[in-house]
């Protein structure tokens, strides 16, 4: 076997950059399951419907790191939910394990992958008649600004349903919540 046949050393990055280290003693995988007893559902969104129940987004983050920031979490949203247009600090990419929703007038059934690039909104989104099971991954800042708020108001108006308030959540302390900030015409607006 010729040199330009041999493996690339474990510890190095060939093709990245000259001789720049990847491999790092001690660091091993983190495993998360679900069931986790310390992986519990946090309420992140919700709405009041027409008839007075309410349907939520809820969450369990799987993975919440602040250096390098990003967060892999397992959502649930209840069938109906109206979730904003809205984009991340980040780029965000989400696949649909079970379920259905729309994210503006597309349909979304199980199986679709979405990426966001960072810099960009998607949705409206509503969850289908028997709501919808998610993955999602923002690979740096997660928090999300909203975005055409009359876009929301208009799918909430649609269902008959009006948002509630955003509920309490446990945030890292290194991270403020946003979730109410808005950006229009290039114009943040929080609240």
């Amino acid at each position: 076997m010729s040199d330009a046949d041999a493996p690339a050393d474990e510890d190095t990055d060939e093709g990245a950059g000259e001789g720049t280290g990847v491999k790092v003693p001690g660091l091993e995988p983190t495993f998360r399951h679900t069931d986790d007893p310390d992986v519990t559902w946090q309420q992140v969104k919700a709405i009041r419907n027409a008839d007075g129940t309410v349907s939520s987004v809820w969450e369990k983050w799987l993975a919440f790191s602040p250096d390098p920031q990003y967060l892999s979490l397992y959502a649930k949203w209840d069938p109906g939910v109206v979730v904003r247009r809205h984009g991340h600090y980040s780029p965000h990419v989400l696949f649909v394990i079970e379920g259905d929703m729309w994210c503006g007038d597309r349909h979304c059934p199980a199986g679709t992958h979405i990426e966001l690039p960072f810099g960009a909104a998607f949705g409206p989104f509503v969850a289908g008649e028997s709501g919808t099971l998610l993955l999602e991954v923002m690979m740096g800042d997660p928090r999300s600004w909203g975005d055409d708020p009359d876009a929301f108001r208009l799918a909430l108006t649609a269902r008959g349903a009006e948002a509630l308030p955003d509920p309490a959540i446990e945030l890292p302390a290194w991270l403020e919540d946003l979730r109410s900030r808005w950006v229009v015409d290039g114009e943040v607006r929080d609240g």
